[in-house]
Parts: C-alpha cells; sequence; structure tokens
C-alpha cells in the first residue's frame, strides 16, 4: 500500500509502486483529467502538481509522491484555488480549447508557472513560451494559450 496526498485527501493505493502516477489517478482513484498522451514526458497532457510543481505524471511513479501532495486537474479548477480559477477564466474568454485534448495539461503548466512567479508579476510572451515549451497542442492554440496566461496573470496582479 502506497499513501498519496491526492487534491486534499488521504488516498491509500494498492499499486505496484513502480506504476507512473497517472495510472494511479486515472485507473485507481478514477480522477481522468489527467490525460495520456505520449507516455515518455513529451507532451505535457499527463501534467499534475506535486508539492506545488508540474511534474509529468506518465513518468514518475508512485513510489516518488508517497507522503507529497498531487494536485490534479479536478482540483484546481474547482473554485478552491485563485491561479487554477483565474486561469480556467482566461482559457474560456480566449477560446482556447479547440480539440481539448492537451488542455488539463496546459492549465496544469500554466498555473504552476503562475504560482512560481512573483506577486503581481505579468510575464513576458517569451517567458510564457519558456514555461509551456513542453506542453505540446496539436490543434495549435499557442497564440490563445498565450493570451490567455497574460489575463490571468493581469487579474491576479
Amino acid at each position: 500500500m502506497t499513501t498519496l496526498h491526492v487534491n486534499g485527501r488521504e488516498q491509500a493505493l494498492d499499486v505496484d509502486p513502480g506504476t507512473p502516477i497517472l495510472w494511479a489517478l486515472r485507473d485507481t482513484l478514477g480522477l481522468t483529467g489527467t490525460k495520456f498522451g505520449c507516455g515518455m514526458a513529451q507532451c505535457g497532457a499527463c501534467t499534475v502538481h506535486m508539492d506545488g510543481q508540474a511534474i509529468r505524471a506518465c513518468v514518475t511513479p508512485v513510489s516518488a509522491a508517497a507522503g507529497k501532495q498531487i494536485a490534479t486537474i479536478e482540483s484546481v479548477t474547482d473554485g478552491h484555488d485563485k491561479v487554477g480559477q483565474a486561469v480556467h477564466a482566461a482559457w474560456v474568454k480566449h477560446d482556447v480549447a479547440q480539440c481539448g485534448y492537451c488542455q488539463s495539461g496546459q492549465i496544469m503548466s500554466a498555473t504552476a508557472f503562475l504560482k512560481s512567479l512573483p506577486k503581481g508579476k505579468v510575464p513576458s510572451q517569451g517567458e510564457i513560451d519558456a514555461a509551456m515549451a513542453g506542453n505540446i497542442c496539436r490543434c495549435g492554440t499557442y497564440a490563445r494559450i498565450r493570451a490567455a496566461i497574460t489575463d490571468a496573470a493581469q487579474a491576479l496582479a
């Protein structure tokens, strides 16, 4: 048994310690907002937060998360996370999603990025591009993603 703290709740999981967090979240806990994309930490669809840092859940084993705080898209957009709310509202305003597959990972990366900035800082387009470089959008909505992140940062400033 491995104990994880997922979205503020302690969860005892009976999974192999080498199981990627992604599959523990999706298959064991039923939290399907985190997506499987490439399985090699290259696309960002599986991004979750571990102790506030964006990580790739497809390659991070459950054993690496024991005792740490895991946040998924379900908790970031549930209305209790101020930064998550701002990012989600900006995503809707800018009509970012097309196919939507990458969006949970994009939102998780954007939220972690904005939380890492000094209070009141609005990042440059270059800073946004650098922070989001590991997240691939098959539909190519990068201009809308940048605009949404800028909007969210301005709303939080």
